[in-house]
């Protein structure tokens, strides 16, 4: 395929990529924007592998492009819903690592893309091996912190690493002093000539780096996964736009441009939704001392439990219920049996709706997800801002598996670590059932008045033997 069929490809696969965003932000044309998605990446491999840059090694390449798909669809066929998040944390890290390997191995070897011999005696060559290797160190810095931070990431989003933040003493000088050895260490590297000098300070950046991911993931607490989460989406985006310039792949700097611009515009809405800044996420420790419960005397602090059979009578004579769901919904695996409720309930001519905090769950639009597959309308699900105002006329409303997103304490309680983050307001219901396994804080660690109103009730146990018990009640 000679050089302007790839470049055709690529602008092809570029807009394919642009589109495929595009569908992937509303229900209805996510599957879509999925295919678009494919459809471009797809195009994009194989304009790399027939642009006539690849030379030898064919065999090897093959090997491994064979053995990634066979890991891939292997992965992706076993993966639950559940653990989405933890996929996409992990599949970040790869991104991450990929950048850190191509930058040191177009070092070792600079014929693959610079001469470093001509540029010394060379103003014009001298300036673009200066720019290569900033485009190299830059590539490494990003790609070394995404890849240890992701794999963080996925260490407390799987439960393998505790989900509260590591506070080291003086933890921002810590952070601040490995930024500043980083940065000079770089300076050192950009400003060898001699060929494979700069190997040195070029690992020494790529294993401050690993650190960095490391020690800024472990001080964000649990709560704010999410935000990470899309965070490290951005700086992996990043990372493959350094390693774009670096090779000089137009596709890849457009690719990565687009992610990471998409990530961090995705970290700021979630930090929005939780009235935080984007520093303080950063900064970590959310979580780290539990709110206040309701002002008053210990009788506001007692809870009533309820049973299957009062929750299945109280649904059946309702106008409105709202469902909100948790990622305690996603563990027990409960989003179908609540499917089957609401159509149930719709029969009876209920009306039941679906309320999604924006960062409810582990991931931005996880419960989305949940919800989609088990082929809930998109019309019933709501967005926290659509919904609240009709909590008042709400007679019923099922938290499962919430926690954080429905704590009054963000509205009522200055002493509350998640104070002034906007939460769906349910408690302004008629009749709020809570189902969890207990009395314990959310993610947090945040403690929820909630629990303690005179309209909540608890219905403990395992949601999805909760949500099962329910539906044979309103079966029967």
């Amino acid at each position: 395929m000679g050089g302007s069929v790839s470049l055709i490809a690529w602008l092809i696969a570029g807009v394919c990529f642009i589109l495929s965003l595009g569908g992937l932000s509303q229900h209805e044309t996510s599957r879509r924007g999925n295919l678009l998605g494919i459809i471009g990446m797809t195009l994009a491999v194989l304009a790399a592998l027939f642009s006539g840059e690849i030379g030898g090694g064919w065999i090897v390449l093959m090997l491994a492009i064979a053995i990634g798909a066979v890991i891939g669809g292997f992965v992706a066929q076993r993966v639950e819903m559940t653990s989405m998040p933890q996929l996409v944390a992990i599949l970040h890290s790869f991104v991450g690592l990929a950048a850190v390997l191509v930058g040191i191995s177009l070092y070792i070897w600079p014929q693959a893309n610079v001469d470093y011999s001509t540029a010394v005696d060379n103003p014009i060559m001298h300036s673009h091996d200066l720019l290569h290797k900033i485009e190299i160190v830059l590539g490494v810095l990003i790609g070394g912190l995404t890849f240890t931070g992701s794999v963080c990431a996925w260490g407390k989003l799987d439960g393998k690493i505790d989900s509260k933040p590591l506070l080291i003493p003086h933890r921002h000088l810590i952070n601040l002093a490995m930024l500043v050895v980083a940065s000079l260490l770089a300076v050192w590297f950009v400003n060898i000539d001699a060929i494979g000098t700069g190997l040195i300070p070029l690992i020494l950046v790529m294993l401050i780096s690993f650190l960095f991911g490391v020690h800024m993931v472990l001080a964000i607490g649990g709560a704010d996964m999410p935000v990470v989460v899309s965070m490290l989406n951005s700086y992996s985006g990043w990372a493959a736009a350094a390693t774009g310039f670096s090779l000089s792949n137009d596709l890849l700097i457009v690719t990565g441009a687009l992610v990471g611009s998409s990530g961090a515009i995705l970290s700021y809405i979630m930090c929005r939704a939780m009235n935080r800044s984007f520093i303080s996420v950063i900064m970590g420790g959310f979580g780290t001392t539990g709110g206040t419960l309701v002002s008053g005397d210990d009788e506001q602090k007692s809870y009533t439990s309820t049973s299957v059979e009062e929750v299945a009578e109280l649904l059946q004579n309702a106008n409105e219920v709202v469902v909100v769901p948790g990622y305690g919904m996603a563990v027990a695996q409960a989003q179908h049996p609540i499917r089957e409720i609401s159509e149930i309930l719709k029969e009876k001519g209920i009306r039941t709706r679906f309320a999604i905090h924006p960062v409810a769950g582990r991931l931005p639009g996880h419960m989305n997800v949940l919800l989609a597959e088990a082929r809930v309308p998109y019309d019933l699900v709501l967005e926290m801002d659509e919904i609240n105002e009709d909590f008042p006329t709400t007679d019923v409303v099922l938290v499962i598996g919430a926690n954080d997103i429905v704590n009054p304490g963000a509205l009522d309680d200055p002493t509350s670590p998640i104070y002034g983050m906007p939460v769906l307001e349910c408690w302004k219901s008629k009749n709020v059932i809570i189902l969890k396994r207990s009395m314990g804080t959310g993610y947090s660690g945040v403690d929820n008045p909630l629990f303690y109103k005179e309209n909540s009730d608890m219905l403990f146990g395992d949601a999805k033997s909760s949500v099962d018990g329910i539906l044979q009640h309103l079966r029967g």
